[in-house]
C-alpha cells in the first residue's frame, strides 16, 4: 500500500496512536498509518468534518461501529479502537501490509484461475463470519481487498449496515462504487448478503479479467449495466465463469450463499491448483491396452480362420549357433591347419641340411 508524507493540516497524534504517514483519502475522510506506545501499527480513519456534522450520519456510523466490534474471523482488519464523540469520529482498525487487489492486478495483470479461485474462498469465508455478525459490507471491491502474507483481508467496512438497511444515504443517491454494487443497492432495496454476494462476484470476475465485468463508463452508465446488462465474463476461465454468473445474477435469490460459494470455490481452487503442476497442452500418454499372448502353433500351419497364408519360419534366437555350420566351420580350420603345416615342411626338405 503507498504511504506518503503527512500534509501540514495533519493531525501528528489521534487517540493513543501517533501518526506517521497518510495512506490514502476517500468520500469518508483520510485515512492514517498509527502507531501506538507498545508499537502495534493501525489504519485510522478520520471522517469528514462535513459528515462529522451530520446528526444522522454519527448515529449510524455508531451503529456500524458497534457492529464491527461483533465481527470474528481472520479474514477482516480487526477493529482496534474507534471514538464516536470526538469533533471527527475515527476508528482504527487493525494495520494490514500487501497491495489491495486493484493495485496487483494493474501490476502484474489478471490471476490464474488457481489464484482467483483461492483468494475468492478466503473472501468468501470471511464474508460468513461478516454476515455472521449481521453485516452487510456493501462496498466490497478490489480497492478493499488486501493481499497480505498471510491471505487476503476484507478492510474499510465504513458504509456497512446492518442486514436488511436501506442503501441510500440521501434520496436518489446510492452507496456503494459503480460495477460492483448489487442491483438492488441502485434501486434502493434493502441490502442483504446476497448483496455481498453480487459484489464479490463482480470483485473476482476483475481478478480474472483485469478489467470491470460490465467495462468502463460514468457513474450513471455503470449504474445501468449493472441493473440492465449482462455482465461480459468472455475471458473469465471455464472453471470459474458459471460460478461468478451465478454470483451475478439480478436477482439476489438466484445467487449462492457466502458458504456455498466458500466451499464452491475451495473445489475449483484445488482441482485448478492440481492441473497446473502439468505443463500446459501435454498430456499424460495413455498405456497401450495388453495384448493376450497368441497360443504357439506349428510352424508351416495356418491359424484357424486364416487361408493361403503360412506362418513365417521361426528365426533362431540370438547366441544359439546352427551345429551344423559349425562342423562345417570345424573341418574348414583343420584342413587349412594341415595345408600350412604340410608346406611348412616341404620346404625344410628342398632346402636341405646346412
Amino acid at each position: 500500500m503507498a504511504m506518503m508524507r503527512l500534509r501540514r493540516e495533519d493531525p501528528r497524534v489521534i487517540g493513543a496512536f501517533r501518526l506517521h504517514r497518510r495512506l490514502g483519502a476517500g468520500g469518508m475522510g483520510v485515512v492514517y498509518l498509527g502507531s501506538d506506545r507498545r508499537g502495534q501499527r493501525v489504519a485510522l480513519k478520520v471522517i469528514r468534518p462535513d459528515l462529522a456534522e451530520d446528526q444522522e450520519f454519527r448515529s449510524r456510523f455508531a451503529r456500524e461501529v458497534s457492529a464491527a466490534r461483533r465481527i470474528r474471523g481472520g479474514c477482516t482488519a480487526r477493529l482496534v479502537a474507534a471514538d464516536l464523540d470526538a469533533a471527527k469520529p475515527w476508528f482504527a482498525t487493525q494495520y494490514v501490509p500487501g497491495p489491495s487487489l486493484h493495485d496487483k492486478v494493474v501490476e502484474h495483470g489478471a490471476l490464474s484461475a488457481a489464484e482467483t479461485a483461492a483468494v475468492g474462498a478466503a473472501l468468501a469465508e470471511g464474508l460468513v463470519a461478516v454476515h455472521e455478525a449481521g453485516v452487510v459490507h456493501r462496498d466490497l471491491k478490489p480497492s478493499n481487498i488486501l493481499l497480505s502474507p498471510k491471505g487476503p483481508r476484507i478492510i474499510d467496512f465504513g458504509i456497512a449496515w446492518a442486514t436488511g438497511a436501506s442503501t441510500l444515504t440521501h434520496v436518489g443517491t446510492a452507496v456503494g462504487s459503480p460495477g460492483f454494487l448489487a442491483p438492488e443497492q441502485v434501486r434502493g432495496q434493502p441490502v442483504t448478503p446476497a448483496s455481498d454476494v453480487f459484489s464479490l462476484g463482480a470483485t473476482l470476475a476483475y481478478a480474472a479479467l483485469g478489467d470491470s465485468p460490465f467495462g468502463q463508463g460514468s457513474s450513471e452508465v455503470m449504474l445501468y449495466r449493472v441493473v440492465h446488462e449482462e455482465p461480459q465474463l468472455h475471458g473469465v476461465p471455464a472453471a470459474l465463469a458459471p460460478l461468478l454468473r451465478s454470483c451475478l445474477a439480478k436477482s439476489a435469490q438466484e445467487r449462492p450463499s457466502t458458504l456455498q460459494l466458500s466451499l464452491r470455490l475451495k473445489e475449483i481452487a484445488a482441482r485448478e491448483a492440481r492441473g497446473v503442476s502439468r505443463p500446459a497442452g501435454r498430456a499424460r500418454p495413455a498405456p497401450a491396452p495388453a495384448r493376450a499372448p497368441e497360443p504357439r502353433r506349428p510352424a508351416g500351419r495356418t491359424a484357424p480362420g486364416r487361408t493361403g497364408t503360412r506362418a513365417p519360419a521361426a528365426r533362431p534366437r540370438p547366441g544359439r549357433v546352427d551345429s551344423r555350420l559349425l562342423r562345417q566351420r570345424l573341418i574348414v580350420f583343420v584342413t587349412v591347419t594341415l595345408l600350412v603345416v604340410l608346406g611348412l615342411a616341404a620346404a625344410q626338405g628342398c632346402q636341405g641340411p646346412v
